[in-house]
């Protein structure tokens, strides 16, 4: 790929991102987690994996204005018609939009191609250690949703067995669970040297949390006693 291919598909993602929590920056990082990844494979196609890095989440904007949509599914149609609008090969075409279709953390659909299972490991990583725990803090305040629920006994929720959304619920439900979900060896070793500053955030902060409720309510009662 050269620099005037990479500008044409780069400024296309620009014009597309429109998401706090999966804004350019984002696309970034998974791009350079991709290549980080892509320099232990073998025959790794830098043209597909360069294009569905940058590409795969121009559908955001459209799920979060409409939750039933899929942004995957979203991306990988606008890349796809993006693509042969502007004269790419349908086979190159079709291999970017199949890795964008699959990139999503989901237990159907799941990538097939090198370039397509690298993308899904770079896109989990940047969920993965500390940058993982601020990006879903910055999108549950983007959707106005509280960091923890309160049990009917007046403590604080782990979030394990929770419905609600909150993000405990969701490092509960989602973070915790990702370390051992990776299809290369090295995003699994990225992960694996993440994983601590997670575990110990979320530790952190459970702790924090619940102890000023157990304290707090302890010292309430006493003075209403009063």
């Amino acid at each position: 790929m050269n620099k005037d291919t990479y500008r044409l598909i780069e400024n296309f993602m620009l014009c597309s991102m429109d998401d706090a929590a999966h804004d350019k920056e984002h696309i970034y990082r998974v791009l350079y987690n991709a290549l980080e990844i892509a320099k232990t494979e073998n025959n790794v196609d830098y043209d597909v994996l360069i294009a569905a890095c940058l590409l795969h989440d121009i559908g955001r904007k459209e799920q979060f204005e409409n939750p039933a949509l899929c942004h995957a599914m979203v991306g990988s149609e606008k890349a796809y018609q993006f693509l042969l609008a502007h004269g790419f090969a349908l086979c190159y075409a079709e291999q970017v939009k199949q890795c964008i279709q699959t990139h999503r953390y989901r237990k159907n659909n799941l990538p097939q191609s090198l370039e397509a299972k690298i993308l899904f490991d770079a896109d989990k990583l940047d969920v993965a250690g500390a940058i993982g725990m601020a990006r879903t803090l910055l999108y549950k305040g983007t959707v106005s949703e509280p960091l923890y629920s309160v049990l009917p006994d007046g403590t604080v929720s782990s979030g394990e067995n929770d419905t609600v959304p909150s993000f405990f619920q969701e490092y509960k439900h989602k973070l915790e669970n990702l370390y051992s979900k990776f299809y290369t060896q090295r995003a699994a070793e990225i992960a694996k040297e993440r994983q601590y500053t997670a575990v110990e955030f979320y530790n952190r902060l459970y702790q924090e949390v619940n102890s000023s409720y157990q304290d707090g309510a302890d010292e309430l009662n006493r003075l209403l006693e009063n």
